[in-house]
């Protein structure tokens, strides 16, 4: 039997795999937006009822919410509108940052006088025993002498002071207010008038559940700890560790954000993470590598009303150190604290694949920091649902091939001219072939295929179309297990005739084939 299936963008809602107890039972919840009063109608359905092929399914909850407007909720509206307005008295009476400079220095100068006065009195202590011990006169002539240096001194420390208050006073006043104050290249003062104002501000509001003081708060938190870090300049800093290794961007998924990988089990080399958390300044380096990439992706987003304005996250835990490594758990636990106060509503979803049995109590312990609305964001994959799961976030031709997918490192023989990846659905104890036509002589056929989960059996062949002609073994038929990587393969046809691809499905549970094929002609024919 030949089957061809393209896949199709739909509309469904999210896929919900129900727990280890009951692995092969999904439900498929189904969303309708009524038009009236904009209302959810959820609907579940056992998937086991669905037969015949399927697209990849894509959850609903997934879309970002929107920045327009229009779109906003009253309360929500209103919150927008009361935080702009906080935050341009905020600028316009430059409160958005601690005023802390003339404190600290008197504090300092206070310090430095108390850590002095101990020792001025102790040597003039002694001068004044050794000198009465000569003469009672003298002695009495230099207390005297004494009492008028000690009220020349409170009169000069008084005056100093006095000057320093002075001076302080004048600076403040002298102070000119930044109109120009922006963050992630967004002007933040409202009078302004840029699109990306609302959207930041709804970050910070949405982080805060519109609580306008609260959101306010934190905003004015994450302007101080950006100016104290020195983050508007990391973009062009050189950090002393490479951990390109272990954090970096990697293509979009399928709402089009940037999907930034976590590949923590590169940790598991010695001298790696030593590099990254052997002492203090190298986990303050870690720290300022990870903002430096939580910068750059920030950079690929579209901050306005209808943009991309937020980042896919994909956490790998297969092979990394177990959270008893303190240096780890510090580190991550910082750095997750941090990036949840200072960069709000940035991560659309937060996944984590390959879960080992530690993960749990880690997750335990990371769980008193993390707000709600983080924690909700977060999917967590068992490693035999690695590739079915990211499917529904990610297309399979944008997911590395190590996690299932086709994407291969500077591959540029498919490119995204070449079409889209068809799915075919293969029921329990049956078989279904895949043809490639290859009508014209010296053209070659190239191919990815995967099977999520495998656990089928798999050949390759190319029929000519010649009946007298002998059909060509490219690949012998051979058991796949469950944990193989895509396939990719390449064929160059001397006569007219097709390549069939034949699956076999010996496994009790249905299979989900993805594939695509192109055909490059030769120019010598």
């Amino acid at each position: 039997m030949t089957v061809e299936v393209k896949v199709e963008e739909t509309k469904v809602a999210e896929v919900v795999v129900v727990p280890q107890e009951e692995p092969e039972k999904v439900v498929v919840v189904e969303e309708r937006k009524n038009d009236v009063n904009g209302d959810v109608e959820v609907k579940e359905v056992d998937a086991a009822d669905n037969d015949g092929p399927k697209t990849v399914q894509k959850s609903s909850s997934y879309k970002e919410e929107s920045n327009f407007l229009s779109d906003l909720k009253e309360f929500e509206r209103k919150a927008l509108s009361e935080l702009k307005l906080k935050l341009e008295e905020a600028i316009l009476g430059n409160s958005l940052f601690k005023k802390e400079g003339a404190k600290k220095k008197e504090k300092e100068v206070e310090k430095e006088r108390e850590v002095e006065k101990p020792v001025e009195e102790e040597k003039e202590k002694e001068k004044e025993t050794k000198e009465g011990e000569e003469s009672g006169e003298q002695e009495g002539e230099k207390k005297e002498d004494v009492k008028p240096e000690g009220d020349n001194e409170k009169e000069k420390t008084v005056l100093e002071c006095e000057e320093e208050k002075t001076e302080v006073v004048i600076e403040e006043k002298s102070e000119e207010i930044d109109r120009d104050i922006s963050i992630w290249g967004v002007p933040l003062f409202p009078s302004k008038g840029s699109e990306g104002t609302d959207v930041v501000l709804l970050k910070f509001l949405r982080a805060r559940d519109f609580k306008v003081n609260d959101a306010l708060e934190m905003l004015k938190k994450t302007l101080q700890w950006r100016k104290e870090s020195s983050i508007d300049s990391l973009l062009d800093e050189e950090i002393g560790v490479d951990l390109s290794s272990a954090f970096y961007m990697n293509g979009i998924d399928r709402e089009g954000h940037p999907v930034c990988y976590n590949i923590y089990g590169v940790f598991e080399n010695e001298e790696l993470y030593a590099k990254a958390f052997g002492d203090e300044e190298k986990r303050k380096q870690f720290l300022r590598w990870r903002f430096q990439l939580m910068e750059k992706g920030i950079q690929k987003l579209d901050l306005r009303p209808g943009g991309i304005a937020s980042l896919l996250q994909i956490s790998d835990l297969k092979n990394s150190p177990s959270p008893s490594k303190k240096e780890l758990r510090t580190a991550m636990s910082k750095a997750v604290t941090l990036l949840q106060d200072n960069y709000p509503e940035f991560v659309a979803k937060n996944i984590f694949i390959n879960v080992p049995f530690w993960y749990y109590a880690f997750n335990a312990l990371l769980s008193p920091f993390l707000a709600q609305r983080t924690k909700s964001k977060f999917v967590v994959v068992r490693p035999a649902k690695t590739t079915e799961t990211l499917l529904k976030y990610v297309q399979a031709e944008e997911i590395p091939v190590q996690y299932g997918g086709f994407k291969r490192e500077n591959d540029f023989e498919f490119s995204s001219e070449d079409g889209e990846v068809s799915e075919l659905v293969i029921k329990a104890g049956s078989t279904e072939t895949i043809e490639i036509p290859a009508a014209e002589v010296g053209a070659t056929l190239l191919w990815d295929l995967t099977v999520v989960g495998w656990e089928v059996n798999y050949k390759e062949e190319f029929v000519p179309s010649d009946e007298a002609s002998y059909t060509i073994i490219i690949q012998k038929g051979k058991k796949m297990s469950s944990n193989e990587e895509p396939t990719r393969n390449t064929f160059r046809n001397n006569e007219p005739g097709k390549v069939v691809l034949t699956i076999q499905n010996w496994s009790s549970k249905k299979k989900r084939v993805l594939y695509r094929y192109k055909t490059k002609k030769n120019a010598s024919y």
